[in-house]
């Protein structure tokens, strides 16, 4: 009798663990964040692409819901970057700019990314890919909550910080050696990082896209019976653009169409490794840009000098990276969650990439930082297609240039109505006064409580630029 209690009571308590960690696991779903590197608002099949295949992506958006109105933090790489990971306007985290080898400042560790907040609540996490927020070891992802990094802590083009520690088994290519190094540093030859230390050098760019997928699908491998934060910023196709062979000379419209397929690809070998290990329903997976494409249809950037187009496509909007236009910040953005997304929906709210961070909250039960001023909002009633939700914002703004409220954006002294004029082409401004004025009063409100409000970035202060003599 007594051994039939201990056989009963172990089953239960194995029932009620189970249970226990299956409500657990509902209550902390994984999160997956892939971000390509100068993406344009056209670039996928799902958003209009003519030539550019992108079926994995595509399905995405029939499973998932397609995100028209979604706004990345900048036009450029690095304050997009911190706008996503921290929930603030890139100006409140430092206003930091687009940040080179040289640099000694960063994101300040300070600052609660993603990956700290989900620290809290037992996430593993890591980010794989360009991270461009400082490449000094406190600024690198190790300090800002990642457990682990394998990526180019820059943008592609540029070049080493000969001062960055090597791996014991640092793998030098292309005649550099442990003696000549420090005179290798040259344009477009960017190192490979795993956490501090640089384990490639130059890096072998044509496989940057499939080991990043490599590293992912590992991480999600070692980490299916917990939940998971993979942050997945993209190499490309910023340029020099680089694709394995398996897609080089591929695409219909040359290079920059080969590196979007095999980003394509990439995403769905992860979505695919969801399914495979059935954790699909406990996943949200993101699809988005930093900024929008370059404005350049063919240079040597292209290997082989060819004459192909290397920017992408921004239609039907106006503008390219580096603008407030719609085409230098509305970006691409697919999310995809069984059973919690409702299938094949386009959501045509106002949402930006600042806003991942409460809506990780949300879903993950964090708790919200209320030390500091957090400018993103929840997603998740629009994400869920809640009948009735609307924007969060009743303001997005274009760093301190430019406004938008509902259907109006105001740019300087134009004003236009997206959703009748998404191309920007016809200024109303002078037959609505009082559009211009409210508008001029959220952004000027906007400017004065960034003033009022601004955290510093890590490192020393900015030098003011020397005047020439």
């Amino acid at each position: 009798m007594k051994m039939k209690r201990f056989l009963s009571f172990a089953v239960t308590a194995c029932f009620a663990v189970m249970s226990f960690c299956a409500i657990q696991a509902a209550s902390t779903p994984n999160v997956i964040i892939i971000m390509a590197d100068d993406q344009g608002y056209q670039d996928l099949g799902c958003f209009g692409s003519p030539k550019i295949k992108t079926p994995h992506i595509d399905r995405m958006a029939k499973e998932g819901m397609r995100f028209t109105d979604f706004y990345s933090g900048a036009s450029v790489c690095t304050p997009s970057r911190a706008a996503l990971l921290t929930g603030c306007y890139a100006k409140r985290v430092g206003g930091l700019g687009v940040l080179f080898p040289r640099d000694k400042r960063g994101l300040n560790p300070d600052e609660i990314t993603i990956a700290d907040l989900l620290k809290t609540k037992g996430y593993a996490t890591a980010c794989i890919g360009k991270w461009h927020l400082g490449h000094l070891k406190e600024f690198l992802p190790t300090s800002q909550g990642f457990d682990t990094y394998l990526g180019v802590p820059y943008s592609n083009d540029m070049t080493i910080d000969p001062t960055q520690p090597l791996a014991n088994d640092v793998v030098l290519r292309e005649g550099v050696t442990l003696e000549n190094i420090k005179n290798r540093v040259k344009k477009n030859l960017v190192p490979l990082m795993r956490d501090t230390e640089i384990i490639e050098y130059p890096t072998d760019q044509n496989t940057l896209t499939k080991r990043y997928t490599e590293e992912a699908i590992s991480f999600i491998k070692k980490n299916k019976e917990n939940p998971f934060f993979i942050y997945l910023p993209h190499t490309m196709p910023h340029i020099p653009l680089y694709a394995t062979p398996q897609f080089e000379g591929k695409s219909e419209i040359g290079l920059y169409g080969d590196t979007i397929e095999e980003l394509d690809w990439s995403t769905g070998q992860i979505l695919e490794t969801l399914r495979k290990l059935k954790i699909d329903k406990n996943t949200l997976v993101i699809y988005t840009s930093d900024n929008g494409p370059w404005k350049l249809a063919s240079n040597s950037w292209v290997k082989g000098n060819m004459n192909r187009r290397v920017g992408g496509f921004a239609h039907p909007l106006k503008g390219y990276k580096f603008s407030r236009f719609e085409g230098g910040m509305r970006v691409p953005t697919v999310m995809w969650w069984p059973g919690r997304i409702p299938a094949g929906k386009e959501c045509s709210e106002v949402g930006a990439s600042m806003d991942f961070l409460p809506t990780c909250a949300a879903i993950s039960g964090a708790k919200m930082p209320d030390d500091r001023m957090i400018d993103g909002k929840n997603l998740l009633p629009l994400m869920e297609g809640r009948e009735g939700a609307k924007s969060p914002h009743e303001a997005f703004f274009y760093g301190t240039e430019a406004v938008r409220s509902g259907k109006w954006k105001l740019k300087g002294r134009e004003l236009f109505d997206l959703n009748q004029d998404v191309g920007e082409t016809k200024n109303l401004a002078g037959d609505n006064p009082e559009v211009v004025k409210r508008l001029g009063g959220l952004l000027a409100a906007h400017k004065e409580d960034l003033a009022k409000n601004k955290r510093p970035a890590g490192g020393p202060p900015k030098q003011p630029r020397k005047k020439k003599k």
